[in-house]
């Protein structure tokens, strides 16, 4: 499905991602917008090296401040359009969001080839039970944090989310 709007989008995608990369030096060259009705909501790109947060990719900006937007942790009826695939971290922020469609410019080979972004590790390590990742897991204390998860499950006025 491409359309002349998906277009548009994935250009400030990347126009985005320059300004991240080559103008501003702010990390990789990787820009984001969300879309919502046909109108961008919400605009980030990579601030990685600039505010030294390894989370701050341009999908997590945009899904942030996409949800202030719109005052709601809930995205459905929008598109994030990304300069470049989303890494594991993105690609599962975009899932918690409950974007409808991810479009996307370059591929995760073309990170890799081109600014040695590579998420392989991270993908092959998921596969593996948790015990035997290359960050170590520790359970530690299970009971007593049951006991929060049963007062949450009980709790009348939880929000769903």
């Amino acid at each position: 499905m491409d359309s002349s709007d998906d277009r548009q989008f994935i250009r400030r995608a990347i126009e985005l991602s320059r300004v991240a990369a080559l103008e501003e030096c702010t990390g990789g060259p990787f820009g984001t917008v969300i879309v919502k009705d046909g109108k961008i909501i919400a605009e980030g790109y990579n601030k990685v090296v600039a505010e030294k947060d390894p989370t701050w990719h341009g999908e997590m900006e945009a899904i942030r401040k996409a949800c202030k937007s719109l005052n709601s942790f809930d995205l459905n009826g929008c598109v994030l359009y990304t300069s470049a695939e989303p890494c594991p971290m993105c690609a599962a922020a975009a899932w918690w969001a409950r974007l409808d469609r991810i479009v996307y410019a370059a591929r995760v080979e073309d990170a890799h080839q081109y600014g040695d972004f590579d998420d392989t590790a991270i993908y092959d390590d998921l596969r593996h039970p948790s015990q035997n990742r290359k960050i170590p897991y520790q359970e530690l204390l299970r009971e007593e944090a049951i006991l929060v998860w049963q007062a949450y499950q009980a709790k009348a006025d939880r929000i769903a989310y």
